[in-house]
């Protein structure tokens, strides 16, 4: 029996033997000039992008648990700095989604999951003074609309976002691809 990743393998290399990539081949500039920041949540792999009319070479997309931005200066929000002075992004659409999974996630309890894994309490005690409240960093939101709000202020206050990008605040119902605006710019 094949395990996942030989799966994955195979049909990669079957996709490339057969040219199935031929239909895919864009630009790497974003075609709507959009940037996405959604949730992980396997629900919008496919049903966001459908639900937007979202095609290959049409946005920049990024995903993350809960679709937030956690730090001024981390990856998400450097990754859409970069879609906006080098690729031309003029919206920035962030949309998270009803029953969302980070929504009262409790920090403790996965760390308590990490312990059953392996992880050593040893680990956790040195990250909490090396100065990580790694118990906040694994908190989820009390709210999807609010984490949203949250997000949307973060970028549309960070000192290196131009004030002529737009910024959006959505929520995606993720059994029909509903769309309820949260913040328009």
């Amino acid at each position: 029996m094949k395990s996942r990743i030989e799966e994955i393998l195979a049909y990669n290399k079957e996709f490339v033997l057969n040219e199935a990539y031929k239909t895919l081949i864009t630009s790497g500039i974003p075609e709507k000039k959009i940037v996405i920041l959604s949730c992980m949540d396997t629900r919008l792999t496919e049903l966001l992008p459908k639900a937007l009319n979202i095609k290959n070479g049409d946005a920049k997309l990024i995903k993350n648990a809960g679709a937030t931005i956690m730090h001024p200066f981390g990856s998400i929000v450097r990754s859409i700095i970069v879609a906006v002075y080098e690729f031309g992004v003029e919206d920035v659409l962030i949309i998270g989604h009803y029953g969302c999974g980070m929504c009262h996630l409790d920090g403790k309890a996965l760390l308590d999951k990490a312990i059953e894994r392996g992880i050593e309490v040893s680990t956790l005690e040195m990250l909490k003074y090396s100065g990580i409240d790694i118990d906040k960093w694994l908190e989820g939101f009390e709210s999807p609309e609010d984490a949203i709000h949250e997000s949307v202020n973060q970028l549309r206050n960070h000192p290196l976002m131009p004030k002529d990008v737009r910024i959006h605040g959505m929520l995606m119902h993720p059994e029909t691809g509903a769309l309820d605006v949260v913040v328009l710019s």
